[in-house]
């Protein structure tokens, strides 16, 4: 980093650096036949298992709507410690942003209330910092501290202004705020129902890439879109800009970075509001595209699935939206029909099981091999001997998919060198 930040100047730091992470990662060729062979998988289960829900509109729009808090809480976390800042306290932000957004969404417009669930989450992502960085308090202390107080906070401001007076007319109560007026939504015209016609045709592959796509494009949140933009803002602006690589250089070596004279303390400080801003925008689409009101725990721990998913996606934005995408893809059969559509799940499992036994034997790990292909056989009869998952097990499919994911992935993860070190200007010297 050193080195890299020395001998170039510093519009062409990033594209080296980004380049040389390019080269240690997959190629574009590599993900699409990723996906392609992913997509052939799935459709190949949907047409053995009859679960026409696999791959339906309603199924992908139902995923894309539960991924989207994940993946913006996930992104929050990202843009913090990559700062070297580990943010536990996300949960604390979503909470401020659902009540932020209820509060001034019902009195106002909710426009305003999505500004105010920002601002509500910047708010105690400052407060984090100040923590942290100011002070140096152990980062998990501090986030912790943030959860609790945040959900103090909102419990007791919901029962002083939602429970008697005007808000209580309204429809509100100690445990929520009134209903709020619904965003924007957007639907492509012709091409949804194009899409739809040609899904209803359960054709092999042709009708799945149809409900996928249609899934994507009908009645979708402004709020959605926006994510999406930030998702791909986030990624050109930490890896391909001269900020991107000093507020980075943070995470990695902030005494070096000093050395240069990148402000750390200062990087430290945006990432951290940011990241509050982010995380409140989560809760923001939970209280005003979700809900349309706020709920006292509405978020359900969606600020530790989003930590989640940044860490399957090895803090990185891409990665990050896998994971948020395949747990709000899981979250959306279990909820969507239940039993059934989880056990065609089980033929999908069985069939990644076979293939990881397979690299692990060809990489010399018998062991883990060996491991596998006896779960994949367990599934594989759980499969043949049954018609339905039991109800008890379908809601907590997520979860299980998550700690699957999580522990097949864990091998390959580098988290950024000082994400969580506490750091004192001039440290260096």
């Amino acid at each position: 980093m050193t080195a890299t930040m020395t001998d170039a100047p510093p519009p062409a730091a990033p594209k080296a650096e980004g380049a040389a992470g390019k080269r240690s990662g997959r190629s574009l060729g590599q993900i699409l036949m990723i996906v392609a062979g992913a997509l052939l998988l799935v459709a190949a289960v949907r047409v053995i298992t009859g679960a026409d829900q696999l791959t339906s509109e309603g199924q992908v729009g139902a995923a894309l709507g539960l991924a989207v808090p994940i993946g913006l809480a996930g992104l929050a976390g990202l843009w913090s410690e990559r700062a070297g800042v580990v943010n536990i306290g996300l949960e604390g932000m979503m909470i401020l942003g659902t009540f932020g957004a209820g509060w001034v969404g019902w009195q106002t417009n909710p426009w305003l209330g999505l500004l105010c669930g920002i601002g509500f989450g910047v708010l105690g992502g400052l407060v984090h910092a100040v923590a942290t960085i100011t002070f140096g308090v152990d980062h998990i202390v501090s986030g912790v501290a943030v959860n609790l107080l945040a959900l103090g906070a909102t419990q007791y401001l919901a029962k002083l202004f939602f429970a008697e007076g005007k808000p209580a007319e309204a429809g509100g109560n100690p445990k929520q705020s009134p209903p709020v007026d619904s965003l924007p939504h957007v639907t492509v015209p012709g091409l949804s129902d194009a899409l739809q016609t040609v899904q209803n045709h359960h054709w092999f592959l042709v009708s799945d890439l149809a409900g996928i796509v249609g899934g994507l494009i009908t009645d979708l949140s402004v709020v959605t879109i926006l994510a999406v933009v930030l998702f791909v803002g986030s990624w050109w602006l930490l890896w391909r800009t001269p900020f991107g690589l000093r507020l980075r250089s943070c995470g990695e070596n902030p005494i070096a970075a000093e050395s240069l004279g990148v402000n750390v303390y200062q990087y430290k400080y945006m990432a951290v509001a940011v990241s509050g801003g982010l995380a409140g925008l989560g809760g923001a689409f939970l209280a005003l595209v979700t809900s349309h009101t706020y709920l006292e725990g509405q978020t359900g721990g969606r600020g530790y699935i989003g930590l989640a998913a940044m860490i399957f996606g090895n803090w990185r934005p891409g990665g990050l939206a896998m994971g948020a995408g395949l747990f709000g893809y899981s979250d959306a059969l279990q909820l969507r029909n239940g039993g059934t559509t989880v056990h065609a799940l089980l033929l999908l499992l069985v069939v990644l099981l076979v293939v990881l036994a397979g690299w692990k034997l060809y990489r010399s790990a018998v062991w883990q091999g060996a491991i596998s292909l006896i779960v994949g056989g367990l599934v594989l009869a759980w499969y043949l001997l049954t018609d339905e998952v039991p109800s008890d097990f379908v809601g907590a499919t997520p979860y299980v998919v998550t700690l699957l994911v999580l522990s097949l992935s864990a091998q390959r993860l580098r988290m950024p060198k000082a994400d969580g070190m506490r750091y004192r200007k001039g440290q260096g010297k």
